[in-house]
């Protein structure tokens, strides 16, 4: 898949770091010069923000290494906003719960994000988050739409397992996450939209709609890194040329789904069939004409839109990771199995174990719970995450925030700290999740950040572990996964959602 990505050789990277270094730090002088006499202390500096575009390829562990040695620090950038970055729970909780008010996504974020984005509740705050909130969050809590959402989990991963099937049956290795990104558009595309987008049938439309919708979130990521986007966004070069081109595929798809629909369900004369409203996007359609008279389709764009990345890319890369882990620790892998089995109709085939996971099944397989936990301990679907400071603040570690500045606190560094999680923090261990009966355990939402915490904690986390753990067990009830090539190493692309790059090529034999 072609990024648009430019490249720079690393000798010049570091000597425009220097330079920029240089002019931060007498700069940097300056202020700590000025804060003494106002007493402000603020986290030390461990670089600049242009170190960020030369460890692009590992930047999530290069964020690691610098937490190792400081819990709280800063990276130089030109302007006068600060940027600061944390591992640091006290920390997090302040900027996720106690001061919620005063930190949130702010110009920056809306400024980066908003191309693709729009006025989804993923880059606003404010009333238009807190209405998208209230809405979103009553639909989530129903049990008409748990139910829908259900169903389509439970038909997708028959639908996936039908495809293992066929290649472990020709003994053909397989890209299990392009398989996964695939079954979860399909999913979530169908609770947003009530369209099958078939993906995983080859759909060569809903397949470019995809596609671009992944190139367009790696291209945003892109901006953060990158002190010149808006350069090149007003020349319409490089990435941010790619980035406008993709969105421009993804709006013309999102914007003929919702036309569609806003049709089908002003046509007085047609009777809606049973479940016509049960998908996202009726809802907001009945919600926002209850209130305006009108269907707002820039406004359902946006909201259904963040709705989708949500959905698709987080559980996705998530799923991916865990299947990984799976093969890197056969035994865990195992008593999945066994687990798997007991918890549905063991005997039957993949359509009928499939649809005997209701929710009551999945309850039951507390170890399953526990290992996709620990699979996001390490590898979180958002591995970096930031909120822009209001007005002045003080941290409970003492440093100060200035208005403008941007906190970044950081899921995977968070995941491989010893002073969190102990000695043994880069063991893959699901015990660590499980009490002495068994049953899961959870951690606070301030030390395992992968759905974030306070009132912006994600509100599809129950859909994302149902449908993580549909999608598992009927995976690991009906085949044994190894990787392909054993000696092979993963890693991470790095975009918003955290990938395997190059993809996850594995070969999967039938059990008996």
């Amino acid at each position: 898949m072609a990024t648009g990505m430019p490249e720079c050789s690393p000798a010049m990277l570091v000597a425009a770091g220097l330079a920029v270094l240089a002019i931060c730090s007498y700069l940097a002088t300056i202020v700590v010069r000025h804060g003494a006499a106002g007493a402000q202390r603020y986290p030390p500096v461990v670089g600049t923000v242009f170190h960020q575009v030369y460890h692009l390829r590992r930047l999530h562990d290069y964020f690691t290494d610098l937490f190792r040695e400081h819990a709280t620090f800063r990276l130089l950038a030109p302007g006068g906003r600060r940027q600061i970055y944390t591992s640091d729970t006290a920390v997090v909780e302040h900027i996720l719960r106690t001061n919620f008010a005063n930190y949130g996504k702010g110009a920056s974020n809306y400024d980066k994000m908003g191309d693709l984005f729009g006025d989804g509740i993923f880059a606003v705050d404010g009333d238009k988050w807190k209405q998208q909130r209230k809405i979103a969050s009553y639909d989530f809590s129903t049990r008409a739409l748990r139910d829908f959402s259900g169903g389509v989990f439970n038909r997708n991963a028959a639908k996936l397992a039908h495809i293992v099937a066929g290649n472990a049956a020709a003994k053909q290795p397989m890209d299990f996450q392009a398989l996964l990104m695939k079954a979860t558009m399909d999913s979530i595309f169908t609770i947003a939209f009530g369209v099958d987008l078939g993906t995983l049938s080859g759909s060569d439309e809903g397949s470019r709609f995809a596609a671009a919708f992944d190139d367009a979130s790696e291209f945003i990521l892109l901006r953060y890194v990158d002190a010149f986007w808006k350069v090149s966004r007003f020349l319409n070069v490089g990435a941010e040329a790619a980035l406008r081109h993709r969105i421009k595929v993804v709006d013309e798809f999102v914007y003929k789904c919702i036309r569609a629909r806003a049709d089908e369900m002003s046509d007085g004369s047609k009777a809606h069939g049973t479940g016509s409203k049960d998908d996202l996007l009726s809802r907001f359609i009945l919600a926002t004409n209850s209130e305006t008279g009108k269907v707002d389709y820039k406004y359902l764009r946006d909201i259904i839109l963040n709705i989708v990345m949500a959905g698709k890319d987080t559980t996705a890369g998530a799923l991916a990771w865990f299947l990984y882990m799976m093969c890197k620790h056969p035994e865990v892998q195992e008593k999945i199995s066994k687990e798997a089995a007991g918890a549905g109709d063991a005997t039957s085939s993949i359509d009928d174990y499939s649809r005997s996971l209701t929710e009551e099944a999945l309850n039951k397989m507390h170890y399953l719970h526990a290992a996709l936990t620990e699979t996001l301990r390490l590898y979180p679907s958002l591995p970096l995450d930031n909120k822009e400071c209001f007005s002045d603040d003080v941290l409970p570690n003492g440093f100060s925030v200035g208005k403008g500045d941007i906190v970044f606190y950081a899921p995977y560094a968070m995941g491989r700290m010893e002073r969190l999680w102990g000695e043994d923090t880069i063991a893959f261990r699901p015990e660590r999740w499980l009490d002495e009966c068994g049953e899961f355990l959870p951690e606070s939402p301030f030390k395992f950040t992968a759905f974030q915490a306070g009132p912006r904690i994600c509100l599809g986390k129950e859909f994302a572990y149902r449908q993580m753990k549909i999608f598992a067990a009927v995976l690991l009830r009906f085949f044994v996964l190894e990787l392909h090539d054993k000696y092979a190493s993963v890693n991470y692309r790095t975009m918003i959602t955290l990938y395997i790059d190059q993809g996850l090529h594995l070969t999967a034999t039938a059990r008996c």
